[in-house]
């Protein structure tokens, strides 16, 4: 979804919650540390979702990095610029944490915010199963304007790869979030398609 953003020309203000940070060391064996973030960051982007280096292009420069812990951090302010933002993926933390309100941290206040200036925000969970209270607060999400977009990849865009499913899903959050791109081919009314590649 980065890619996605940077190759559309998009300017990134980047949150990486503590959470997230260790959903990565542990998915990906990829450290993110703040003193080092844009190192980080590109060598997060050159590999590809099975962890593996990959030939993409990577130019961070379009990326600003603000702290978790950063409350007076511009996203925190409605009078900052902002077009939206995505919270990808969204752990069920989140999304209660973002329903209900709380500023615990900066991704929580810069979604909130958001909500607030009615802004776009797509969030993107990963989890499953889903119990009832995550579900209520996922209404809660859409009711106060959001777009909650299960991070679920479809299958008839002909798949090879696990980044196919991954580039999948950053697709159609970018689609939420009105990004153009070209991370997945679109259905096409044709019944069969992706099995032709």
């Amino acid at each position: 979804m980065l890619r996605g953003l940077l190759a559309a020309g998009e300017s990134v203000d980047l949150v990486v919650s503590r959470a997230s940070r260790l959903t990565l060391l542990d998915e990906t064996g990829i450290a993110f540390r703040d003193a080092h973030w844009r190192e980080d960051l590109a060598g997060w982007l050159a590999r590809g979702a099975d962890g593996k280096p990959h030939t993409f292009d990577v130019d961070v420069s379009g990326v600003r990095h603000w702290a978790a812990g950063d409350l007076a951090a511009g996203p925190s302010s409605g009078s900052y610029p902002a077009k939206g933002m995505l919270i990808v993926p969204a752990s069920t933390a989140c999304v209660a944490g973002v329903a209900l309100g709380l500023s615990k941290d900066l991704l929580q206040r810069a979604a909130s915010v958001t909500l607030k200036e009615r802004r776009k925000l797509v969030v993107a969970v990963r989890e499953t199963p889903l119990n009832g209270q995550t579900l209520r607060h996922m209404v809660a999400l859409d009711e106060a304007g959001a777009v909650v977009l299960p991070a679920s990849p479809a299958f008839y865009a002909g798949a090879t790869h696990i980044q196919d499913l991954v580039d999948f899903v950053a697709g159609r959050v970018l689609d939420a979030a009105g990004v153009p791109h070209r991370l997945y081919r679109r259905w096409e009314g044709e019944l069969g398609g992706g099995s032709r590649g």
